[in-house]
Order: structure tokens, then C-alpha cells, then sequence
């Protein structure tokens, strides 16, 4: 080997050493065929540099079954018999019992639905007690809200979302927002996190009845707007009696009863509240409730308005002509119709309470179906009844038996005979969409009784501001007696 050739080959060996230190990633070598124009075919070694691409491994996600869907997908209630406690009596019982007995009839699942009266609220509410105690619950009962979350204290109720929600057994978004927003709202506990202890067959508002005529001769064209003017009004009844009253009875403005509900409409219709916002604490020493209860105890000291005398008393007086105002629940519509028609038979109506707010506030109350823990395919017969009964149809047909309000805005127009027959009735639907609920919680019917005993207090001249200050605390000691 000559020595220009050996200078070469260093070279080229120094080459390839500082191109292998150099270059980073080292270089894969790739060979690759190349064909050739003649017939030659030669190997070629050719130095690329490769990105590696790592391929990331995609987990499919598994179709949910119907059952991790919908955990009542599989549940079926076909034959169950449903044990359904209500306080419905006379007249209501007899419509009640003629739908149940309709259900039975054309249900698809041959669910049988057993109803059975069992007292007044009160005597109900002892009897669940008893049979929570006792393991011996019936498949569906009548519960206010805090009666309801008071059995819910011994875990005694299914929490109704389950159902509500159900892709199966539910309702569609739909028929969901034609029910009225406040009802549906009314149910859920915050107190339980938000379970839904009941579901609303019905419900009835807080409403100011007042006579027309002796509006007319007091000089006046419409109801009360705000507290003052109602205060106004009130006492100048007291000094114009009404030309159809009873000529022996001093005049009135207003009755008054010291019911909570009374007092929670005064207070929604300043704008207040009767607990904080999540259902923690009660909020009854608010400016609100002390202007509605030092408003209060001025008319009453004025002699504008006295308490009443006995137990529908206030129907009665108003009938008669005697009364200018009453506030009281909506359901009590058909007895002021039949006081007034057996009175002095006046036109009368009835109207939202008078507010500061911009638009009415009206109190929402009524009982609600709530479902004891049995077992899944009792619960489902139970709801699938509840459903059936919150249904357009029946709801129109529950409402001219009970003169409840139906849950339903399409209701509506299944409503236009008896809506024309009953124009106060009317009147009152149209508020529905102003409503608010008294607290859904555990002991507040105790607190009610509380609230009560309070205004009675007040009327008799206590200090508004240190009656109420003691009432919110005392009511705040019984919410923490009654909590989960």
C-alpha cells in the first residue's frame, strides 16, 4: 500500500470517529433496495436520522349497560299491591278513591293501589312514627316537608331523584319544566343534601280575600297594592260599615290569625326569608319580619283588625259582610263561596298579599307522596302511581275535586269550564308562578307552633325585636335537636 493511500484512509477513519461522537440520536441504518435502469440491483446502505413515534394505548370505554344507566332499569313492579295513607275525607276521599280504583283498573303492570284514610296531618304523622319503629311502613304516605325529613332523620325514605330522574320510569326535560318551578323545588332537602323527600300531588297559596262592593262604597277601585294601603283600607271599614252587613256587629278590617304560614307570607312579601339560604339557621330577626310584626301590632292597637274569635271564624265574619280582608289558604276557596252565598251574597275575589317587592310573593304550601323504604319493586309501583296521578289529565280532574292547585302548567287548558264557573279560583292560579315555601326541615313544626305563640305575644304588646331575637334562637336550637 503505497503511503498516499494510507494518509487517506486515516483520514477518512478520523472522519467517521467524529461524526459518530457528533451526532445524537446515533443514526439507524437502513437498507433499502434500490432497483437499477439496465438489470443491476445493488444494496445501498443509507444513513437517515428516524424520529421514534410512540404510540399512546387507547383503553375503549365499555358501553354502559342499561343498569349502571338506569339502576330501576331492571326493577319490575308488575303485581305489587301499594299501601297509600292519605288525610283526604267526604267528598275528596270519594273522588280520590274513584281514581285509585281507575289506576287499578288500566295500569299496565297490574299495580294495586290500596288507599286508606288515616286522620288528619297530625294523626298521621304519629302513626308513621309508630310503624318507622316498627318495620311495618306503608308503600306511600301524605308528609309535609319537614314531616318528611323528620322520618327521614331514621332513614326511612327513598330519596325520590332515583325516580324523577329515571331514563325508564321518569319524566322527560319536557315534562319536567311544565311543572310549576316552586313545586318541584319544594321537595328538596338541603338538610339531606339534597335528596328529594316527597314528590307534590297538589298544592295551595297564601291569599288576601277581600269584598268588592265594600271597596266600591269605601271609595276604592282595587285591592290593596303595599301594607299601607292595606292599612288605610282596614280602618276605614272600621269607620264605614259595609251597607250589606249585619247592622248589630262592629265593622273590621282584618282578623287576624297568628298562624306561621300568616306570618311567613308577611315576611316573603317584604322580600325576607324565614332561613338562610342553605337551610343551616333560621333567619326570623330580620328587618323584614320585624316591619311585618310592628306593622301587625300597630293595626292591632289601632283596633283596624282583632283576633279571631274561633276556629273559621274569619269565613264566617267575611260572609256576612262584617269583614273587609281575610289572608288565609287558597283551598278554603269553595267555604268562602258558600259563606258569602248563605251571607250577604256580595261580589268578592281575592288577590296576592300587598308587597314592597316589585312583583308578588305568595306562599306555597301543601303536603307531599312520600315513599318509605320497602323494597325496590314496591317503591317503583308506589312512584309509578304518583307519576300517574301528576299527569295533565288527572291533575285536572283532582283539582275540580279538590280545589287544589294542579302541578302542572298544561293543566291549564284542560281547566278553561271550571275556571270560567269559579273566577277566584282563577284569579288565585295565576299567582303560581310567584311562589315560595316555608322551610322543608326537620322540626319545623315545632318552630311553627313557636312562631305562633310569638305573635300572639306581640299583638299583646311585647317588644317586636326582643320577641323575635328570642324566637330565632329558640328555633335554631330546636333545627340543631333535629338534625341527621
Amino acid at each position: 500500500m503505497n503511503k498516499r493511500i494510507l494518509i487517506l484512509l486515516t483520514l477518512l477513519l478520523a472522519a467517521v470517529f467524529v461524526l459518530s461522537a457528533c451526532s445524537q440520536p446515533t443514526p439507524q441504518v437502513i437498507k433499502e433496495t434500490v432497483v437499477v435502469e439496465k438489470e443491476v440491483t445493488k444494496v445501498v446502505e443509507k444513513e437517515v436520522e428516524v424520529t421514534k413515534v410512540v404510540e399512546k394505548e387507547v383503553v375503549a370505554t365499555p358501553t354502559p349497560s342499561p343498569a349502571e344507566m338506569d339502576p330501576l332499569a331492571d326493577v319490575d313492579p308488575s303485581g305489587q299491591t301499594v299501601t297509600y295513607w292519605y288525610q283526604h275525607s267526604r267528598a275528596r276521599e270519594e273522588g280520590l278513591q274513584k281514581m285509585i280504583q281507575r289506576f287499578n283498573e288500566t295500569n299496565e303492570w297490574g299495580i294495586t293501589v290500596n288507599g286508606e284514610y288515616q286522620g288528619h296531618y297530625g294523626e298521621i304523622y304519629k302513626k308513621m312514627l309508630a310503624a318507622i319503629a316498627s318495620g311495618e311502613v306503608p308503600s306511600l304516605v301524605v308528609a309535609y316537608q319537614n314531616q318528611a325529613a323528620a322520618y327521614q332523620l331514621s332513614d326511612a325514605l327513598v330519596d325520590m331523584n332515583i325516580y324523577v330522574n329515571s331514563p325508564k320510569w321518569g319524566f322527560s326535560q319536557d315534562e319536567l319544566n311544565d311543572f310549576f318551578p316552586a313545586f318541584l323545588e319544594s321537595d328538596i332537602s338541603q338538610q339531606y343534601g339534597g335528596m328529594r323527600l316527597g314528590f307534590p300531588p297538589n298544592r295551595s297559596i297564601e291569599v288576601m280575600y277581600y269584598n268588592i262592593d265594600w271597596l266600591k262604597e269605601l271609595g276604592y277601585d282595587a285591592p290593596p297594592q303595599t301594607w299601607e294601603e292595606f292599612r288605610e283600607m282596614a280602618c276605614a271599614a272600621t269607620q264605614q260599615p259595609f251597607s250589606k252587613g249585619p247592622a248589630d256587629a262592629k265593622p273590621l278590617g282584618y282578623e287576624i290569625s297568628t298562624d306561621a304560614s300568616r306570618f311567613a307570607s308577611m315576611v316573603f312579601s317584604r322580600g325576607g326569608d324565614l332561613m338562610n339560604e342553605d337551610q343551616s339557621a333560621f333567619t326570623l330577626n330580620t328587618p323584614e319580619a320585624r316591619d311585618a310584626m310592628s306593622f301587625m301590632q300597630k293595626l292591632y292597637q289601632d283596633g283596624c283588625a282583632d283576633l279571631i274569635a274561633e276556629r273559621y271564624g274569619d269565613q264566617s265574619d267575611f260572609g256576612v259582610g262584617k269583614l273587609l280582608f281575610t289572608i288565609g289558604s287558597s283551598s278554603g276557596l269553595p267555604y268562602y263561596k258558600s259563606a258569602v252565598n248563605d251571607g250577604a251574597q256580595f261580589n268578592w275575589s281575592v288577590a296576592a298579599l300587598p308587597h314592597t317587592t316589585p312583583d308578588p310573593v305568595v306562599d306555597i304550601y301543601g303536603a307531599s307522596l312520600s315513599i318509605p323504604k320497602t323494597t325496590e319493586e314496591e317503591q317503583l309501583a308506589a312512584w309509578l302511581f304518583v307519576k300517574w296521578f301528576t299527569e295533565p289529565e288527572q291533575q285536572a280532574e283532582w283539582a275540580k275535586i279538590s280545589n287544589y292547585f294542579p302541578v302542572r302548567k298544561s293543566t291549564a287548558a284542560e281547566l278553561g269550564d271550571y275556571f270560567a264557573e269559579n273566577p277566584a279560583y282563577a284569579t288565585a292560579f295565576s299567582l303560581l308562578k310567584y311562589g315560595k315555601v316555608e322551610p322543608p326541615v326537620a322540626g319545623y313544626d315545632v318552630v311553627r307552633n313557636k312562631i305562633s305563640e310569638a305573635y300572639n305575644a306581640i299583638l299583646e304588646g311585647a317588644d317586636v325585636e326582643e320577641t323575635l331575637a328570642a324566637l330565632e334562637k329558640e328555633a335554631n336550637d330546636i333545627l340543631a335537636e333535629n338534625q341527621p
